[in-house]
């Protein structure tokens, strides 16, 4: 159970290089991801959102998140799974993200 512990924080640790490239703080900061999902296998399914459905770096942000998931030695298989529910809004970023955007 720990090895699954440990490898998930490595997964958050390499999503934290993931950037909207409109806004200068990291995906999980801006509280984009909603599930990171590590099963007994090591494959990943990691469930995110975006700021806006009509986001145009989509495409982007969603190979980045799998192609950095699936260099994380131990990582078997990515899935990135968007979704829009709940609808993503600004209380969902960190306190780091809220103070570096100016919210706070």
């Amino acid at each position: 159970m720990s090895d699954l512990l440990e490898l998930e924080g490595k997964i958050v640790t390499m999503i934290k290089t993931v950037y909207d490239p409109e806004i200068p703080v990291n995906i999980f900061d801006l509280g984009l991801i909603y599930e990171i999902d590590v099963d007994d296998e090591k494959n990943v399914t990691i469930t995110m959102t975006l700021t806006a459905p009509n986001c145009p770096a989509a495409d982007f942000i969603m190979e980045d998140v799998r192609y950095k998931v699936e260099s994380v030695p131990g990582v078997n298989n990515v899935i990135v799974n968007l979704t829009f529910e709940p609808e993503w809004n600004k209380d969902m970023l960190s306190e780091e993200a809220k103070l570096e955007l100016g919210f706070l």
